[in-house]
């Protein structure tokens, strides 16, 4: 691996905060600093913990990364779940469809780390 930006996990994470950006822009103004922020936040340490996790020494402080990434997967899926039931997303299915997809690579690319 020449780099974290070669991973199609860290590339699809990438675009899922872009997807998470553009599904907060209509929710309540008065969640600025609340739900909307905290979801942001949580979907850019996705990527950010790969890139970390990459840049480090050694397999066993990637893993580490990478956990802490399916942990922001997590706040992510119970955030949008919690706006859903705001109303302030109709159909979250398509950012779950990627959410659930970033989760099966990253917990494949832990796997490749623990058995090599």
């Amino acid at each position: 691996m020449k780099s974290h930006k070669d991973l199609l996990v860290w590339q699809k994470s990438v675009d899922f905060v872009t997807a998470i950006y553009s599904a907060t822009k209509s929710w309540p103004i008065e969640e600025q600093y609340g739900l909307t922020s905290q979801v942001r936040r949580a979907a850019v340490s996705v990527p950010c913990n790969i890139a970390e996790g990459a840049g480090r020494g050694g397999r066993k402080e990637y893993t580490r990364f990478l956990d802490i990434a399916l942990g922001s997967l997590a706040e992510v899926e119970t955030q949008l779940v919690i706006a859903a039931r705001l109303g302030y997303v109709k159909d979250c299915s398509g950012l779950n469809e990627s959410l659930q997809e970033i989760r099966r690579m990253l917990v494949g690319l832990k796997n490749s780390l623990e058995v090599a």
